[in-house]
């Protein structure tokens, strides 16, 4: 088993987290390390960084890429979304920072047996923790037409949703779908050729869409990000990648919220709500790789990092 993890934005994310000496940092997806090394190169010898994965195989390969660190760090398998109930339970109220980097990692992709990939045939698989209860299989199999239709639409964005999900229910009535190779051969005839001929890859958007079903991707970084920002100290910052749209939606919009002051409808003479604003936003825009970057490591295309610092306790703000 290899890990070879080329960190995302390192650069930006270092500058926007600015994690010093005797700083507490999280990791929510510690993966092959990348960013949680020049985290840890940045907060020692006083500081701790506070380690999370649920994929057991990365969080092997971290602590053999981090082992010079070992005594800064605390490596947790669980999922970011229980940082609150995780920092709790390690004594800890407060951090200084918080990255979140989203989605599934260059290595899930790369072992074809996990089933994340189009391009490897394997079992229909998904799962980022090993011993979570459902899988693609699972969803693939199991659910009705609509149902299939709406995770395909909402989750992967893709045009022929419908079609793909009616295709599915009819091949399955053969025999259960075992592998992504029959998946894949099942979307390829449901997409028109024409439409096959343009843009990306016509399995995708659907194979999107079932992970980030799988894992229930977007709700956990909605409570992620809620109980992260709770959790930071005043001053301290969070910084999130996200790599699709559904992704950055989400925390542009959280991010927005919590930096809104007045909440008051319209038209009322003066704020009675007495609401603070809770962040700062830090990002104007979100920020992409450079073109360096992405000639060096193309998955960095669709990275997209939005970084906040915390202004004030939330019951401050109430």
């Amino acid at each position: 088993m290899d890990f070879n993890h080329e960190p995302v934005l390192l650069g930006e994310v270092m500058e926007a987290l600015n994690p010093g000496a005797g700083d507490i940092i999280v990791d929510g997806t510690v993966g092959g390390g990348g960013h949680s090394r020049a985290i840890l190169e940045r907060i020692m010898p006083a500081g701790r960084l506070i380690a999370f994965d649920q994929d057991e195989d990365a969080l092997y390969m971290a602590r053999r890429n981090l082992a010079e660190f070992n005594e800064s760090i605390i490596f947790i398998k669980d999922n970011f979304a229980n940082i609150k109930e995780v920092l709790e339970g390690l004594g800890l109220d407060e951090v200084d920072g918080i990255l979140l980097d989203i989605g599934v990692s260059s290595y899930q992709l790369d072992e074809g047996e996990r089933g994340f990939s189009f391009h490897s045939d394997a079992p229909l698989d998904m799962r980022m923790d090993k011993g979570g209860k459902t899988s693609a299989a699972d969803l693939v199999n199991m659910l009705d037409a609509a149902a299939l239709t709406r995770i395909i639409r909402d989750y992967g964005e893709e045009l022929w949703a419908r079609r793909i999900a009616d295709f599915i229910v009819e091949r399955r009535e053969n025999g259960p779908i075992k592998t992504t190779g029959e998946l894949v051969d099942i979307i390829k005839a449901a997409v028109p050729a024409g439409a096959r001929r343009r843009g990306p890859h016509p399995a995708r958007r659907t194979f999107q869409a079932l992970r980030i079903a799988v894992n229930d991707e977007l709700g956990v970084l909605e409570k992620a990000l809620r109980d992260g920002i709770e959790c930071l100290k005043p001053g301290g910052r969070i910084a999130v990648i996200t790599f699709h749209s559904l992704e950055d939606r989400i925390v542009k919009k959280m991010f927005q919220n919590a930096a809104k002051s007045c909440i008051c409808p319209p038209g009322l003479p003066q704020c009675v709500c007495g609401k603070k604003p809770l962040l700062k936003i830090i990002t104007g825009k979100p920020i992409q790789a450079k073109e360096q970057e992405l000639a060096e490591n193309p998955r960095a295309r669709s990275a997209k990092l939005r970084a906040a610092v915390k202004v004030l306790n939330k019951r401050d703000g109430e």
